[in-house]
């Protein structure tokens, strides 16, 4: 099987096997540098996370990891990425809007990011660990926004309690059930879409509101 990302993807539940076999206890650490990556750094949002976690759920049912201990550090991976994401947000994101000619930059836009995580930083936060590439950039911006790191970190918990146990539990229950092992591969792609639907009915609407404020009689 020749490797590609779209091939590794597709295929996460046979090359899981691989790592396992192959590398035995380590599994656990390159999981969780994964998971910590793709939650934890703005460069890394192509990373799978939702996909992996029913994945290796369904790995752990067949005994090739320890349940307990594989969600604990996925949820400790997840969390840590997203305390790391949220403090290079608050700690870079003035150095970004400090210049005041800036066309992309624009200090008003920080006082309206922090204004929106005044007001709904919490559902944010939450909600956006199940929205790929957007939980990545949720907690940066979140820091940006000064949203204060108590409530943060309370609400980054109870997402990632949520994500972490929810689909490491369904892929431990539900991973191994013939039909879905036979089809693994359409549900996987079933996972992305549907994670990505939110997304796309937003910008659906966002784009049918656009076209209705401009076909207004003016």
């Amino acid at each position: 099987m020749d490797f590609n990302p779209i091939d590794l993807i597709l295929h996460l539940d046979v090359y899981l096997d691989l790592l396992v076999t192959n590398y035995g206890s380590w599994i656990y650490a390159i999981l969780f540098m994964v998971i910590f990556c793709e939650t934890g750094l703005v460069v890394t949002p192509f990373l799978p996370g939702d996909s992996l976690l029913f994945i290796a759920g369904a790995v752990a049912a067949g005994g090739g990891m320890d349940p307990v201990l594989l969600g604990g550090l996925l949820m400790l991976a997840a969390i840590l990425g997203d305390s790391t994401n949220y403090l290079i947000g608050r700690t870079a994101g003035e150095r970004l809007f400090s210049n005041p000619n800036s066309k992309i930059f624009r200090r008003d836009y920080l006082q309206q990011t922090h204004d929106f995580y005044d007001k709904h930083g919490g559902k944010t936060v939450t909600l956006a660990r199940f929205l790929p590439i957007i939980r990545t950039f949720a907690p940066f911006v979140a820091g940006v926004g000064k949203m204060p790191y108590p409530r943060f970190f309370a609400f980054s918990i109870l997402g990632t309690i949520l994500w972490v146990g929810g689909l490491v539990t369904l892929g431990y229950f539900f991973g191994n059930v013939p039909f879905i092992k036979k089809n693994l591969s359409l549900l996987v792609v079933g996972i992305i879409l549907l994670s990505l639907l939110p997304m796309i009915i937003s910008v659906i609407r966002s784009r049918l509101a656009n076209a209705a404020s401009k076909a207004e009689p003016r």
